[in-house]
């Protein structure tokens, strides 16, 4: 006797751990997935196919067209962050001070990604925050939005934003992405650390992308605090179109190969001979294209 086909839904991906996965479907319920073999990999906010294999579990059958996709790259792997975003929240802050060429990866990603950016710089209850927003003025002068609040005392000020997107927080470890989960949505029962006294370095509090209804409308995917951010999917001309001070000039140097280095008539040189952040963002652009290029040539030990 054949055994009967197994029971076939549809939901949206809210949680992601690599093959495994929470999928909500449309009646609200949530079931324990696993992706099938070595299919594509799964990201929280996926619109998914999966067969039920047991009451609460089902299997990963297939995943919808996506609108958009953001994810990291290193020599080893992908790490897809989030499906169907439109809306890429980096938060930075003062305590303990944001990394630059951590931000920079970030919006260079969500750029060649074509998802929109605002930068948040959380903590403007404390001290540090000055020197913060004014490093971010580059930033709005290129045109990214950029906006300040206090996770603890006015994370309010964020929901305009949010409101009716898929937005995703993105950033390093303690600049309060879970504690503003915590403020947006009340019962998200996000747990958050406390910096290092010592090294005042925050700690991984979340350790897998999970999707939050707003109360307001649209949803928020919180991301694990990173400390590195790969870029091994872009190219040299993608790198050109993602740094929002450099892609106008794209194309215009004397040599239409220009690698912005020690050619004659680069564009790019010219701007940062004259804004010394663009030419502090021109080096972390040609390490990037460096860094690339040295994992392509990579040989595993064994290989060759």
């Amino acid at each position: 006797m054949r055994e009967p086909a197994a029971r076939t839904d549809s939901g949206r991906v809210v949680a992601s751990f690599g093959r495994r996965h929470e999928v909500r479907d449309a009646e609200g319920r949530v079931w324990a997935c696993v992706r099938r073999g070595r299919q594509q990999d799964v990201a929280c906010g996926d619109l998914v196919r999966f067969a039920v294999t047991a009451p609460g579990q089902g299997v990963t059958e297939g995943v919808e067209a996506r609108s958009s996709l953001l994810y990291r790259s290193d020599a080893f792997r992908q790490k897809v962050l989030a499906a169907n975003a439109d809306l890429v929240v980096v938060v930075v802050a003062g305590r303990p001070m944001f990394r630059e060429i951590l931000l920079t990866r970030c919006l260079a990603a969500a750029a060649a990604a074509g998802i929109e950016v605002l930068i948040a710089c959380n903590k403007q209850d404390l001290a540090e925050s000055a020197e913060a927003m004014a490093q971010l003025d580059y930033y709005r002068n290129l045109g990214i939005r950029v906006t300040g609040l206090s996770a603890l005392h006015g994370a309010q000020a964020l929901a305009p934003y949010l409101q009716d997107h898929v937005s995703i927080l993105v950033g390093e470890s303690g600049m309060g992405k879970s504690t503003l989960i915590n403020a947006l949505v009340p019962d998200a029962a996000t747990r958050t650390g406390e910096l290092s006294a010592g090294s005042e370095t925050g700690r991984h509090t979340t350790t897998s992308a999970r999707w939050y209804d707003l109360p307001g409308g649209g949803a928020v995917i919180d991301s694990p605090g990173m400390q590195v951010f790969g870029l091994q999917h872009l190219d040299l001309h993608d790198l050109e179109q993602a740094f929002a001070e450099f892609a106008p000039l794209a194309g215009q140097c004397r040599f239409s190969d220009c690698q912005h280095g020690d050619e004659p008539g680069c564009r790019l040189k010219e701007l940062a001979a004259r804004e010394p952040r663009a030419a502090q963002r021109l080096v972390w652009l040609r390490e990037i294209v460096a860094e690339n290029r040295r994992v392509a040539h990579w040989e595993r030990p064994g290989q060759g």
